[in-house]
């Protein structure tokens, strides 16, 4: 008799991957299902069922075997179909995403691309950091970071961050706007790796589809 896949199940093929591919997790990586996934920081509970119509969320950040450079990368998916809620919500995280990409600028400091993010949130009805002191649902993180030797490096996104911490040339970041309800058993996070171009074109450093529902195949004995 077939088992059920369970994220642990996930997890271990993920790790295989990495290691097959010549890259190294030391900062670890997120697969999570349901209210996990609304959970911004939680990595999966290896005991979760994977179940069709529940938000996952994938979040990967390898580096270089033996020391080197990090890259960040997060998809949301659900398996099968989404909820009219989950989709709606999935396409506010899309929207503000294409948004973003299309007003990135160089030189710009870089937490005014979060404000952004938190006014188009709050013109949705959500929480965000700007009128909400941490937040537990809703907009709850920054926009985004650089990224180089250290997964998280500067320049910084927060609502506090300095005037100096900007899209300079040359300098790589992410671009993760998300929402998370964790009560509601869903959580959303679109994130992707960008090198601020000297002539403030933000270049993707890798692409890949933005699908939310992920058809399933009828399992055959």
């Amino acid at each position: 008799m077939a088992r059920s896949l369970t994220v642990g199940d996930v997890h271990a093929k993920i790790r295989l991957w990495v290691s097959e591919q010549g890259a190294e997790l030391p900062s670890g990586f997120i697969f999570a299902i349901g209210r996990d996934a609304g959970v911004p920081h939680s990595a999966g509970n290896p005991s979760d069922l994977m179940k069709l119509g529940q938000t996952i969320v994938f979040d990967i950040y390898p580096a270089e075997a033996g020391g080197g450079y990090y890259y960040d990368f997060t998809r949301t998916w659900s398996l099968g179909y989404a909820t009219p809620e989950a989709q709606e919500l999935f396409d506010q995280v899309k929207e503000i995403y294409d948004t973003l990409n299309d007003n990135f600028d160089l030189n710009v400091a870089f937490r005014d691309y979060n404000k952004m993010t938190c006014d188009f949130f709050e013109s949705k009805g959500h929480q965000t950091p700007m009128n909400t002191k941490a937040p537990i649902e809703g907009y709850v993180h920054s926009l985004g970071h650089g990224v180089g030797l250290n997964i998280h490096e500067r320049p910084f996104s927060g609502l506090t961050a300095g005037d100096d911490q900007r899209l300079a040339p040359c300098v790589i970041v992410t671009s993760e706007p998300g929402l998370y309800y964790p009560e509601k058993g869903m959580g959303f996070r679109i994130e992707d790796t960008l090198y601020v171009r000297p002539d403030g074109v933000m270049e993707k450093l890798a692409d890949y589809p933005y699908d939310f529902v992920l058809p399933m195949k009828k399992w055959k004995k």
